[in-house]
């Protein structure tokens, strides 16, 4: 099932690269990431509400508050360069560069959760970084 919502995740990313590359030709890119996020917040928090975790929240560590902070702060900066790129750039090549993240994702992991690879994880991560370079320095069409 994990793959479903993998799947649809990258789905809706896509979508959501390309509205935001269409809302960003007026607006800076600052700003279109701001209304972005006010309805994220709602969006996430409704759906606190709706499965009823208002009660999990003060269960939760001081060390995973930390670590949770931290992610979210990452996330604002994430979207912000995302912003930038794509209003600086065309969003089928700035796309596959952002989506380097899989392969960053991939070190990290390894590195820091001692996650373990295998010779199909590492020739898929090859595979996406040269895809992903070859995509994103290729000459723009004509």
């Amino acid at each position: 099932m994990w793959i479903v919502f993998a799947l649809l995740a990258a789905l809706v990313t896509a979508i959501v690269v390309t509205l935001s590359k269409a809302g960003i030709k007026n607006v800076p890119p600052s700003l279109a990431f701001a209304v972005q996020s006010v309805l994220i917040i709602v969006v996430a928090w409704s759906t606190v509400a709706w499965q009823g975790l208002w009660p999990e929240i003060e269960r939760i560590e001081r060390k995973t508050w930390l670590i949770l902070v931290a992610a979210g702060v990452l996330t604002g900066v994430s979207s912000l360069l995302s912003f930038k790129a794509l209003s600086l750039g065309e969003a089928s090549r700035v796309s596959p560069l952002t989506s380097l993240a899989l392969v960053f994702s991939i070190t990290l992991a390894f590195i820091f959760l001692k996650e373990k690879l295998n010779w199909q994880i590492v020739a898929g991560a090859v595979l996406m970084a040269g895809g992903a370079v070859l995509i994103a320095l290729s000459e723009p069409a004509k």
